[in-house]
């Protein structure tokens, strides 16, 4: 039998693959990289791809390729949410996630979002810009109640690092189980929240979740952080309720997303914004590498694979 044809995004030499591999499977090195909207060129032997590992990146455009790739067993792509996936990955294929790969990354932007705004660090830089001192008083992480509204991995270690900070953590997941609130009790755990942060996955439940009710919960000053996903939020009930001064809030993620020009987000007082960097940062390449490596091995070798998504996509 013919050895299995794998594309990877990555320097084939590079992702560290067990001895052995290489010898019962043809893995290449294919650079499907192209501007948002424009699908690759397909390579030479698109038909007899058996699990091709996605660039990073929503480049939408390259799933006509998927279409073409007809032998196409695994798609594993790099990012945890797959939401925005469905309908572009035949009945036929099974889908992987990147579950794991951006733990580091996302929990250290959700890090450094809540300081950044519990400290106004916004204002003096704006004011660095024009050379002014102005010493103020802020709210400050320690001694503080965070709610982090996922209970995934991502949620998990968000958890870790802001404990360090000696800041009380409130889990919340779909449903209760040990050490998680379910997300039923909302209404009385936001109330007593300094911080809310959203790391949940976007799914009909989830969308909207934090609409005018559940923003108008929140603790009058407090600060809602959000590396989740932008439909999960209200866009227009956070820009009353920032506007109002009713409370502040941290975007890594937006709805309408990339905010267009002249949008509401970009002038409300109190929100600070990021353009969805959670996942680009240089600790996401190894992880991601040997998530890849991981899978080709469970392949090869007829093993379960990691990080099945369940459902039709």
């Amino acid at each position: 039998m013919t050895d299995p044809l794998i594309w990877v995004p990555f320097p084939v030499d590079g992702i560290g693959l067990p001895p052995g591999i290489l010898e019962r499977a043809d893995v290449q090195r294919v650079d499907l990289d192209a501007p948002v909207g424009v699908t690759p060129l397909a390579p030479e032997g698109i038909e007899r791809v058996r699990f091709f590992a996605a660039p990073y990146g929503f480049n939408f455009a390259l799933f006509d390729l998927v279409q073409q790739m007809t032998s196409l067993e695994v798609l594993q792509v790099q990012f945890a949410g797959v939401e925005r996936l469905r309908g572009l990955v035949p009945g036929s294929v099974t889908l992987c996630s990147g579950r794991g790969i951006h733990d580091t990354s996302v929990s250290e932007l959700a890090l450094s979002l809540t300081l950044a705004a519990l400290r106004d660090l916004p204002t003096y830089v704006r004011e660095q810009d024009r050379e002014v001192s102005d010493r103020k008083w802020h709210a400050s992480l320690a001694g503080s109640r965070v709610v982090v509204v996922g209970s995934g991995s991502i949620g998990f270690a968000i958890k870790k690092r802001i404990e360090v900070f000696e800041a009380e953590t409130v889990m919340v997941g779909r449903a209760a189980r040990p050490g998680v609130h379910a997300a039923s009790e909302l209404p009385t755990l936001l109330p007593r929240a300094d911080v809310v942060i959203l790391a949940l996955p976007l799914t009909p439940d989830s969308a909207t979740l934090f609409d005018e009710k559940t923003i108008g919960l929140m603790k009058p000053g407090a600060l809602l952080v959000n590396v989740a996903r932008g439909e999960i939020v209200d866009t227009d009930a956070l820009v009353a309720a920032c506007s109002a001064g009713r409370i502040i809030a941290a975007l890594d993620v937006t709805s309408p997303e990339p905010l267009p020009a002249g949008h509401a987000l970009w002038k409300t007082p109190g929100i600070l914004l990021t353009p969805h960097i959670g996942g680009t940062s240089h600790a996401s390449t190894p992880r991601a590498q040997k998530l890849v490596a991981d899978q080709i091995t469970r392949f090869v070798q007829g093993e379960p694979l990691l990080n099945v998504v369940a459902g039709e996509y």
